[in-house]
């Protein structure tokens, strides 16, 4: 896999699969050399957000894509996995709300999730409101 957006894709179909919610993807390439896309995801436990971590890294495995490093997932309050051109944001929901890292990017593009990505995403985000 080459392509850094089916690489994005496939790592969020695996955090869906995971039950990740407040799921975003941002398109941060013309920002920054960092990355080409941001993935932002929520876990309602630290459990969760090992398990969602987790259950990336099994997917991009099978996809032949070995991450750069991976920080945080002992604590499970914030994970980090770089896979170069896509880097994923695993937060528990207090920290994502402490960070607010989405908003330190206010001029990257939110990327529109294909279907049935956009439909399960909007699914656990309106769990997670009520």
């Amino acid at each position: 896999m080459t392509d850094s957006l089916k690489k994005a894709l496939a790592a969020v179909e695996a955090a869906l699969e995971k039950k990740a919610y407040d799921l975003v993807v941002l398109q941060v390439g013309h920002l920054s050399s960092i990355a080409d896309y941001f993935i932002i995801a929520t876990g309602r436990s630290d459990i969760q957000v090992q398990a969602i971590a987790h259950g990336i890294e099994e997917r991009m495995e099978r996809e032949q894509e070995r991450p750069i490093a991976i920080e945080g997932l002992k604590h499970g309050h914030w994970v980090v996995l770089d896979y170069a051109d896509v880097v994923i944001h695993v937060f528990f929901q207090a920290a994502r709300e402490f960070y607010r890292l989405e908003r330190n990017w206010t001029d990257a593009h939110e990327v529109a999730l294909p279907e049935p990505y956009r439909s399960q995403a909007h699914d656990l985000t309106l769990r997670a409101i009520g």
